[in-house]
């Protein structure tokens, strides 16, 4: 997950500082900062900025905030700002806005002194500047809340982590090992259009692997097997020559990204050809990759691969999924796939085991598998609407299932916050291809403001 770092900017009004009522300016400024130290606290870079009333103070510090590389500005009004001094600077900055709607005061009933009404009523100019960024498109978000009794923070700051992870899209590589599984449509994007729709560059092996592979020296094999027979439960017999090939295989794979800077790859199972470079499918390798933060996903899918390393660097805990099985009974989904899964995710140790591989001439790899962790998460997809690209962001419950009967599988048991029968014929009314990504302890709001952030509509099914 990538560090973020926000430009906070205190919009006032200059009326207040005209008629000499420093008392309130002198209250919010200590406020401000008590906000900008809670922001660091939780791990956010901040870019003070002095109080803003007027058109020049506004261009001076979005034009600091983006020289010193903010990924975002949030906004607190002080108190009524009018928004045609801020609204042209706002529109104009490729930044993304988040608006923070909070006051010191947090009783303000019949009781209240009304000698605070001019430290707290920022709300209207909240609603005075979102008016016209809705008018002029500018995409935006709000959290309102008291801080610090209620989260506004911390859901402010999950705006800040969409931010993050939309504004790591572009200028991305995402690299794909024997393309795009044959008759495979839903998720099939051409690299042009990747590149001019997402920025985003595909590069392609191009049998480099077999130059990578004859590099990779015998104590290296040996290290990363004796880690995996550290890390993992074996199950049933594994043969050592197959694990030190499938490990060769393994190290190749993480030497060629590392060699090209990729932030995602992908790989086609069905391609995998010792004349190329590989002669194992490198299922542990794509699993210990996305535990270290690199995006990935199946069947040279590199739209669904990059979308996941974006979540991944904007979010944190991400991993690429496929709905499996449906529990009509018990109302859950079951996820899984061939063999990767993000082991930083998994409920235990990972187990390991040689299997037969059938599904074409690469030889029998060893696996890790494991079951995904209990908890709350989103469930994402982006696919391709008549309109252009859209996404879609559910809320789940990813089962605690700690009884199941599935060792030696990829799986994970997730159920959508609404009837599952329901919840199928939902996202498939919607388009949604059957690759997605599952995004731990995260609200579907903050994958909509990502979205959105990339130009789409995202639909939240819930």
């Amino acid at each position: 997950m990538k560090t973020a770092k926000i430009g906070f900017l205190p919009l006032y009004i200059k009326l207040y500082d005209d008629c000499g009522l420093q008392d309130i300016r002198d209250r919010t400024e200590a406020f401000y900062e008590k906000m900008a130290q809670g922001f660091e606290a939780k791990g956010i870079e901040v870019i003070r900025s002095p109080f803003c009333c007027v058109k020049p103070e506004f261009e001076a510090a979005v034009a600091k905030f983006e020289a010193e590389g903010a990924d975002c500005i949030v906004t607190w009004h002080a108190a009524y700002s009018p928004s045609l001094e801020s609204y042209e600077t706002l529109v104009k900055t490729k930044l993304p806005i988040i608006v923070m709607d909070t006051t010191d005061t947090y009783d303000f009933g019949p009781a209240a002194s009304p000698a605070h009404v001019n430290m707290c009523h920022g709300i209207h100019g909240v609603m005075d500047m979102t008016s016209l960024l809705k008018r002029y498109g500018k995409p935006y978000e709000i959290a309102a809340g008291h801080y610090p009794i209620s989260d506004v923070m911390d859901r402010t700051i999950g705006y800040i982590r969409a931010a993050v992870g939309a504004n790591s899209l572009a200028g991305t590589k995402v690299g794909t090992i024997g393309g795009s599984f044959d008759g495979m449509g839903d998720f099939l994007v051409s690299d042009e259009e990747m590149k001019e729709r997402f920025g985003v560059e595909v590069v392609y092996d191009n049998k480099k692997l077999i130059d990578i592979k004859a590099s990779i020296t015998d104590a290296e094999v040996r290290a990363e097997m004796a880690k995996d027979l550290e890390e993992c439960d074996i199950i049933g017999d594994l043969p050592e020559d197959s694990h030190y090939r499938t490990t060769i295989n393994c190290l190749a794979v993480r030497k060629w990204i590392e060699t090209e800077g990729l932030d995602a790859f992908t790989v086609n199972f069905r391609k995998i050809i010792p004349e190329d470079g590989l002669e194992i499918m490198p299922f542990m390798e794509a699993c210990k990759a996305m535990a270290r933060g690199t995006g990935y996903a199946g069947e040279g899918d590199v739209l669904t691969a990059a979308i996941t390393g974006a979540l991944m660097r904007g979010f944190g805990d991400t991993a690429f999924v496929e709905i499996f099985c449906p529990d009509w009974r018990g109302g859950s989904l079951m996820l899984s796939h061939m063999g990767e899964y993000n082991r930083a995710l998994g409920a235990g140790k990972p187990e390991i085991k040689e299997i037969p591989f059938t599904f074409g001439d690469a030889a029998d790899p060893v696996v890790t598998y494991g079951r995904y962790k209990g908890g709350e998460a989103v469930f994402v997809n982006i696919f391709r609407a008549p309109e252009g690209f859209k996404m879609v962001a559910a809320p789940v419950t990813m089962l605690d299932a700690a009884e199941d009967c599935f060792t030696g599988v990829v799986r994970g048991f997730m159920k959508p916050h609404m009837p599952v029968e329901d919840f199928l014929e939902a996202i498939s009314r919607e388009g949604v291809t059957h690759h997605s990504s599952l995004v731990y302890g995260r609200r579907p709001e903050e994958i909509r403001f990502f979205a959105n952030l990339l130009g789409m509509d995202c639909v939240i099914v819930d």
